[in-house]
């Protein structure tokens, strides 16, 4: 069985910190193309909704499980990508977010449950996710803003 998306991501800051930029979903997973996002993203039971691409991409989450400082899952409850042929292959996948000490410094792993190589949008989702979380996420974190 292939295994579900994974990225690691290291800093120096608290798990707080980390906690609380993950939480700041408008700020990270958006500044790229025409992404429009809804919704609330802090408290279990919150939906958000992200699209972009002029409505290539279409999915709404729902916060299914949160422990302060330490995970948030997101459960993935509607989804339409139009640049393959399942559409809905988001549908009732899970994004997880892991923080754990690692030495002196926070890893926060970040898995899309579901996301696997044998389905269409693996080849464009999993880079794309790369680049939020590498170049947004983490500066968040870093920084505290996306500069």
């Amino acid at each position: 069985m292939a295994e579900d998306f994974k990225l690691i991501l290291i800093t120096s800051k608290t798990s707080q910190e980390v906690f609380d930029a993950v939480l700041k979903v408008r700020q990270w997973w958006s500044g790229y193309h025409d992404e429009k996002f809804t919704g609330d993203t802090t408290n279990l039971n919150d939906e958000f909704s992200f699209s972009a691409g002029g409505g290539m991409h279409y999915s709404k989450q729902k916060i299914a499980e949160i422990v302060p400082n330490e995970k948030i899952v997101w459960l993935v409850t509607e989804g339409n990508l139009g640049f393959v042929e399942k559409r809905d292959e988001w549908v009732g996948t899970k994004i997880i977010f892991e923080i754990s000490n690692k030495g002196d410094k926070r890893q926060l792993v970040f898995t899309h449950e579901g996301l696997t190589p044998e389905i269409e949008c693996y080849e464009s989702c999993a880079p794309a996710w790369t680049t939020y979380l590498q170049n947004k996420l983490l500066s968040l974190i870093n920084n505290g803003d996306l500069s």
